[in-house]
């Protein structure tokens, strides 16, 4: 099963997380995007989209990392656990799931990628959205031992993948009670919760230095 990724990149490192939960071995193949690797007509025939991650099992191409976490449970989970049948369970994990790629992450997108590809400076605007986005995590979590009910989903490694990438970029998550109980929580049953986050250490710390020089 090959799969195309950044480890860097908090989707990426969600698929892992969900990989090794359901015991599947992934043949990893490194996919640099900053230097277009991703436009080869070889790839750009697995995935016209040309996204990461991609996974590709037996011939099955899927890309968009929620949905690829999401096949992995159905096509390999041991039980539905991660995923469970019930429509009213599955509703909320799949709003959460939504919640990251919508709000989350792309909060964190629109405010630290400027910086770190274009040096521009901070947008107080785009942080209060970020800050907006973890007031709703918290939320969620009132009264919650996971984002989407008692028992860990896939909604929790989609999230947390996020979260991490918010605490190495220096963005203060003690403000949310809720958010850091379950934060804390979290590292103790997702295996390999913390895969990649050394290598976006590195590429934040180099986007600094290299802004800092300019």
């Amino acid at each position: 099963m090959d799969f195309y990724y950044l480890p860097a990149s908090p989707p990426c490192r969600a698929v892992l997380m969900v990989a090794k939960a359901v015991g599947v071995e992934l043949n990893k193949k490194l996919l640099n995007t900053l230097a277009g690797e991703q436009l080869t007509p070889e790839f750009v025939k697995i995935n016209p989209q040309h996204t990461i991650p991609t996974l590709v099992d037996n011939g099955f191409s899927i890309w968009e990392s929620r949905a690829i976490l999401v096949y992995l449970v159905e096509q390999y989970g041991k039980d539905d656990s991660l995923y469970p049948k019930d429509p009213q369970k599955r509703a909320l994990i799949n709003q959460r799931l939504y919640f990251d790629m919508g709000t989350l992450i792309h909060s964190f997108a629109d405010y630290y990628y400027p910086q770190f590809l274009k040096n521009a400076p901070a947008d107080p605007a785009k942080f209060a959205k970020m800050e907006t986005a973890f007031e709703f995590l918290n939320t969620f979590l009132e009264g919650q031992k996971f984002v989407a009910g008692d028992t860990l989903t896939v909604a929790d490694f989609s999230i947390v993948a996020t979260v991490s990438t918010f605490v190495v970029a220096d963005f203060d998550i003690t403000k949310y009670p809720n958010v850091t109980r379950w934060y804390e929580a979290v590292q103790k049953v997702i295996p390999g919760w913390d895969e990649g986050l050394d290598a976006m250490k590195e590429w934040i710390a180099e986007k600094r230095k290299e802004n800092a020089t300019k």
